[in-house]
């Protein structure tokens, strides 16, 4: 089976409609899909519940199809960099359900496994606990969590082999393996694809059973969300 696409548009045929949920990997600017995110920001496809630890920058990653008016919904943990996102929300024209960070990761996580909730005491006497059920176990309270899962994830990897195992580079392992797992069909980009084989067994990070399909990213800006430097 030939997973391998020439082009982030070619991958992406078929499986857009609008009012769909995707799955978009990578932590702020670290490890996103950016050939895939910019192929969808030139179709009409529009009211997108996207799940995503951020929402990237304002003229960067998912912030563009903010910008572009394609997301109607976010699931995320971290907002905080984005002014479009705060705008939207302010006034209304965008969902948020915000998550802690580790709680978002499991719930994608127990959407892969096939886990549909799970009890956690993250939460517990916040603003998160509204509205969610709530039971004690051995004296104390948790929060029941549901699971989530995608029509599509959209994912970045370092490298992968011809069958579409999949291997990231240092923090670009971050939300991908989890989200590779929990849709329908998982699209991933690569900076290089090599043959069968060539891949350690033992290094391998998402295999390829949970990778539909499969393209050699073009270009990676691979920006830099917040640049401090230190004075000498």
């Amino acid at each position: 089976m030939n997973k391998i696409y020439t082009s982030a548009d070619a991958a992406l045929a078929g499986l857009l409609r609008n009012g769909m949920t995707i799955m978009a990997g990578g932590f702020g600017l670290c490890g996103i899909p950016e050939n895939l995110i910019n192929a969808i920001l030139h179709t009409e496809v529009r009211d997108l519940t996207v799940i995503s630890n951020n929402c990237g920058v304002d003229d960067f990653g998912l912030g563009l199809l903010l910008k572009n008016g394609q997301i109607k919904k976010m699931i995320s943990s971290y907002v905080g960099e984005n002014r479009i996102f705060e705008q939207n929300y302010l006034n209304g024209t965008l969902e948020l359900e915000l998550n802690p960070q580790g709680t978002l990761a499991e719930r994608i996580r127990a959407g892969g496994a096939g886990i549909p909730a799970f009890y956690t005491k993250t939460g517990i006497g916040t603003i998160a606990e509204t509205g969610k059920e709530m039971r004690e176990f051995n004296g104390e309270n948790y929060l029941m969590e549901t699971a989530l899962y995608a029509d599509v994830a959209i994912i970045k990897g370092w490298k992968a082999d011809k069958s579409g195992n999949v291997i990231y580079d240092k923090t670009a392992r971050n939300f991908n393996p989890v989200m590779a797992t929990a849709a329908t069909v998982t699209l991933c980009e690569v900076e290089e694809i090599v043959e069968i084989g060539s891949l350690d067994p033992n290094n391998i990070h998402t295999p390829g059973i949970f990778v539909h399909r499969l393209i050699l990213g073009e270009k990676y800006e691979k920006r830099i969300e917040r640049i401090t430097n230190r004075n000498r």
